[in-house]
């Protein structure tokens, strides 16, 4: 082996620092700094050679050409022989007109094998940032349970707050209870009204879906109402107007807001089974928060702040005493900010919660889980913050994502039409428990073991399923496809984890270890694309921080996994003869395993030993 790539490779063991593309890309830097003079600090980076090409990374030389006054070819051609002399992990080059492609040493990707599956880490940066990040996500109403909708959004929030963490983020993950208003007066009144003193207890529902019911039943009284006055000749407006359910509804928010305390007592008990029931429910997701806030408490915060911008002539009071802000030179509205009866409106609630935040953590970023309707709510938002003189409201980023669509259409909560959450989670272990048993995959397990792996099966099943999809886009839910042991699905890659566990099983009952290879062994080309793969690992996870998208973890996990079980299957391991193939084969299903678990846990799904 070339002594300055051995000098290269101890380097690396020791620090571990940088990996092969960075280390090219920072020569790159040096090279048209030294060769043509050119500072390109930020411009370098590579591509994967492709396929038809010989080659590992490829530079495009175009946009420097006219800098270095030569040809493309010309140009990559002098870079290509700059970095042969002075990086001895590259050990060939070609040109393809103003495409230079390098092909990396063997040894360093066998080093970097044997290196890294010692890095329980790997993917992670070793550099922490120091910027304070709150994510906030799920956000849900006291007045229902939490529905497939939330799913996403928990899901979402919770995954994106660990690849954050993983990019060297500090990050803190809130959670803000939407506990009061209007919404949450409804199924109070309707609880006072028809409930005849049920309970979470009496009734054997979770307190969650007891409080849900009761939404529900307003709407539907709600409705009866208006059509009865509608027969009696009013318009569908004027009924809706009349309705005295809505007006007691109202009075009941007016009770709330002004301290009533029979009114504040009510609210108190529904809402601590509302709470009791959320708390089941993000255990069984897997999902958990730094801090949870409450509405309750920030809403007089935002109302301070509308008094305040009052003052200073920002808003302005129309004559019914509603409070407003005026956006038309912004090319959107007017805005409401409090009711005429001095009622709060969820704009004025999150105007509060911004800066209770701020003042808490002093946040580099907030980022808020939302929905993509909710997409001018955030506009308006970061823009009357700034109008009020919060410079920090730049700061604040919407990760706005499409809805989550059935079959059979959109839900919705007070039509009672939502997939519950519960239900959904009851249903995926059901059919992952069926499928199982099947496959005679329950077979050698005990009662125990196997609720717990349909259960870890079924969790993987639809957090894969919600997350692969780019978070811009709305997806269409449907349960059977999630849970496939073949496929772009989470079985599949908990499979190809448990199928690694047990080759390496067997490799120790047959005594064989795991051992460095030496510098003659010649891998095989299947063998060094799935080191190439691994390798870009770190990279993945990094763009997924910066797109906010764990869908780019999933997708790589999936790629991951279909060329380890094409490998699996194409080429022998334990019956192959040659000791070194052997146990480089074992040590690269290790790390393939490795990768393909830490890609999963930042999922928020876990990988079975056994399957």
């Amino acid at each position: 082996m070339n002594i300055l790539l051995k000098i290269y490779i101890f380097a690396i063991q020791i620090l571990n620092i940088m990996l092969i593309n960075q280390i090219i890309e920072n020569k790159i830097v040096e090279g048209l700094k030294e060769l043509f003079n050119i500072d390109a600090d930020q411009n370098v980076s590579l591509q994967k050679t492709k396929k038809e090409f010989t080659g590992d990374y490829t530079f495009v030389v175009f946009p420097f050409v006219r800098q270095t006054r030569k040809s493309p070819a010309e140009t990559a051609d002098l870079l290509g022989k700059y970095l042969m002399e002075n990086l001895p992990e590259i050990i060939d080059y070609n040109v393809i007109q103003g495409f230079l492609n390098m092909t990396v040493a063997p040894e360093y990707w066998k080093d970097f094998i044997f290196t890294e599956t010692k890095n329980e880490r790997f993917g992670e940066t070793s550099k922490l940032k120091n910027q304070m990040i709150i994510l906030e996500y799920s956000s849900p109403n006291t007045n229902k349970p939490l529905h497939l909708g939330h799913i996403r959004n928990n899901l979402l929030g919770w995954s994106t707050a660990e690849i954050l963490k993983a990019n060297g983020y500090n990050v803190k993950k809130v959670n803000i209870v939407n506990d009061r208003g209007i919404h949450i007066c409804k199924s109070m009144l309707a609880w006072e009204k028809w409930g005849n003193g049920e309970t979470p207890e009496s009734s054997g529902m979770k307190g969650d879906h007891l409080i849900g019911k009761y939404y529900v039943l307003f709407d539907q009284k709600n409705k009866e109402e208006i059509a009865n006055l509608m027969r009696q000749g009013m318009t569908e407006e004027d009924a809706s107007a009349a309705s005295t359910f809505m007006q007691e509804a109202r009075e009941m928010l007016r009770q709330w807001e002004a301290g009533n305390e029979k009114v504040r007592a009510l609210w108190k008990k529904l809402n601590a089974w509302t709470y009791e029931g959320f708390d089941v429910t993000y255990r069984r997701m897997g999902v958990d928060f730094d801090s949870v806030q409450y509405e309750s408490n920030t809403y007089l915060l935002g109302k301070n702040i509308v008094e305040e911008g009052l003052k200073k002539g920002v808003l302005f009071q129309k004559e019914d005493g509603s409070v407003w802000i005026d956006l038309t030179k912004d090319g959107l509205d007017e805005k409401l900010l409090l009711r005429s009866d001095g009622t709060s409106v969820y704009m004025t609630q999150d105007l509060g919660t911004a800066l209770m935040r701020y003042e808490i953590f002093k946040a580099d970023k907030m980022i808020y889980v939302v929905g993509n309707e909710q997409d001018y709510h955030f506009e308006v938002l970061k823009l009357i913050l700034k109008r009020l003189g919060y410079d920090w409201a730049d700061n604040i980023y919407h990760l706005s994502y499409g809805m989550v669509e059935l079959p059979h259409g959109k839900m919705k909560s007070r039509e009672g039409t939502v997939v519950d959450a519960d239900d959904l989670m009851d249903q995926m272990y059901k059919t992952a428990f069926q499928m199982s048993s099947e496959l005679g995959k329950l077979n050698e397990m005990t009662p125990q073991e196997g609720r717990e792996l349909c259960e870890n099966i079924a969790m993987a099943a639809l957090k894969y399923f919600i997350l692969k999809v780019d978070p811009k886009k709305k997806m269409l839910f449907i349960p059977e496809e999630s849970i496939d042991f073949n496929g772009n699905t989470g079985p599949f890659m908990q499979y190809t984890h448990a199928r690694i566990k047990s080759l390496l099983r067997k490799a120790q009952e047959q005594s064989i270890e795991i051992e460095n290879v030496s510098a003659d062994y010649a891998m095989l080309p299947k063998e060094i694309e799935i080191v190439k793969l691994l390798h870009e690992y770190p990279e993945i996870v990094a763009q997924a921080g910066e797109n906010y998208s764990p869908a780019l973890i999933a997708n790589y996990a999936y790629e991951l996994a279909k060329e380890y079980n094409q490998f699996y299957q194409e080429i022998p391991i334990l019956r192959e003869l040659q000791k070194d193939a052997i146990h480089f084969r074992l040590q690269l299903s290790l790390f393939v395993a490795q990768v393909v678990k830490h890609a999963m846990g930042l999922l928020g799904a876990k990988v079975p030993e056994k399957m």
